[in-house]
């Protein structure tokens, strides 16, 4: 356990601390039932926009947009954590992150692999069902896996969590160059069940990529997911203490799960609309 006041006293030489894993106050009930609100409105009122709208463009904009929160809020995990503190530049400046780029780009490449392979998967698994894009039925699927994920994110309601509860090898580092690791880290993060599942939005893109029958929109709705999980290892780019990374992380790590209710739940509510209309 890392405290507030241990974070500021370390000195700014020091390059990471243990995953911090101090939690701000949960939110009151009052704030979680108006989040619940405010997000079942904004859903439903979207779904009439999307009912009304021209093409399957719109749908597939909130689908894509969903997938890039769903990966940023995934930061908010023990990998996430790991990834960002560990893959570094070795030193300061302009040099050092120059050095760093190829450990940058590995990352992606493993990220971009790891859409391939899953996406590939969930494609061909809805293909093989026959399913064929988001029909009513598929939308109301949609829509009341994300109600259900909303009400357990926001703490009203217990539902299952399926995840496989494991950390990509810390031991990796000891034994392989840091460009290596990460490639290794991007891709076991970039198939996303092999480690923890930290958004529910994850189960919403699985249902999704499936649903779609076809495994070039699978991939990309998964590459899109895949994104926003590796775009936080960008900020190592900045002047920014590895510490401070970290305890901004875990200031916000309850703000991450209001996020998250809200976004599932108006995506629930929205998908169950259109269904519906």
């Amino acid at each position: 356990m890392v405290s507030v006041e241990d974070l500021h006293g370390l000195s700014a030489g020091q390059a990471s601390v243990p995953d911090c894993k101090l939690f701000p106050q949960s939110p009151s009930a009052a704030t979680r039932i108006a989040v619940l609100l405010a997000a079942a409105l904004a859903g439903a009122a979207g779904g009439v926009a999307l009912a009304s709208a021209a093409g399957p463009q719109p749908l597939w904009a909130v689908l894509g947009a969903a997938a890039v929160a769903g990966g940023l809020l995934s930061t908010w995990s023990p990998c996430g954590y790991s990834s960002i503190s560990l893959l570094r530049p070795d030193g300061r400046g302009l040099r050092a992150v120059a050095g760093w780029l190829p450990t940058f780009a590995m990352h992606g490449a493993g990220y971009g692999l790891g859409a391939l392979m899953l996406g590939g998967l969930l494609g061909g698994i809805g293909l093989i069902a026959g399913f064929s894009g988001f029909g009513s039925t598929a939308l109301l699927v949609l829509g009341l896996v994300g109600l259900a994920y909303g009400a357990h994110q926001l703490d009203f309601l217990r539902v299952p969590y399926p995840q496989r509860r494991a950390q990509v090898p810390h031991d990796a580092r000891q034994r392989f160059p840091k460009w290596v690791i990460g490639g290794l880290y991007g891709l076991s993060l970039g198939l996303d069940y092999l480690t923890y599942v930290q958004t529910p939005l994850l189960y919403m893109m699985t249902l999704a990529a499936v649903f779609t029958g076809n495994i070039a929109h699978a991939i990309a709705i998964v590459a899109l997911f895949n994104l926003g999980r590796f775009l936080p290892v960008a900020v190592n780019a900045l002047p920014i203490p590895d510490y401070r990374v970290q305890a901004w992380l875990a200031r916000h790590q309850e703000n991450a799960a209001l996020a998250d209710g809200a976004i599932l739940t108006a995506l629930g509510a929205g998908f169950t609309v259109l269904a519906l209309i």
